[in-house]
């Protein structure tokens, strides 16, 4: 793909993004989701390589838009009810105040021995290998965004995190 010249589906983002995010405004009402959808929607379609002519980009990237939107919806459905499981087991409800179930100084004790032997088991990864683990697990960041920010690609950023929690697993559970 020439990146001098753009894709008939990058023409159609970019004649459609105001659109895209009206479309994305009036079924999440929320203006932050909707830009950071439209951004998302961005990454994916620069990095839609398709060797077949699109019939109709603007469909096509409503299509692309609209399963954005309910991967987004579904993921927030699922963290929410990991949440609330997790409280569930985690707290008490007591005189309707929520009392966190706190655990014992032992168990304290052991969390911070593992959370020291998994910072040393990170610190012992290559720089770049590090990098990439950090980016995901701690900022949040998906595989595509993190090939971009470091100029790598998508699968060498997936070799790296099998290499890292590869790693992790065998000296942490030693």
């Amino acid at each position: 793909m020439d990146n001098k010249t753009p894709t008939p589906l990058m023409t159609a983002y970019f004649e459609r993004r105001l659109g895209l995010r009206r479309f994305f405004l009036a079924r999440l009402h929320s203006m932050t989701e909707a830009e950071d959808l439209v951004q998302d929607l961005y990454l994916k379609v620069t990095m839609t390589q398709s060797d077949e002519a699109i019939r109709n980009p603007g469909a096509y990237l409503y299509r692309l838009a609209a399963n954005l939107m309910l991967d987004r919806l579904r993921q927030q459905h699922r963290a929410a009810a990991r949440d609330d499981a997790w409280r569930t087991t985690h707290h008490v409800l007591s005189a309707a105040e929520d009392i966190a179930d706190i655990p014992d100084a032992e168990a304290a004790v052991a969390a911070r021995q593992q959370l020291q032997g998994v910072i040393t088991a990170l610190e012992a990864l290559p720089e770049r290998t590090q990098r990439v683990f950090r980016l995901h697990k701690f900022e949040g960041l998906g595989h595509a965004e993190i090939a971009s920010r470091l100029g790598m690609s998508r699968s060498a950023v997936e070799k790296h995190m099998i290499d890292a929690l590869r790693h992790l697993v065998a000296k942490v559970r030693r």
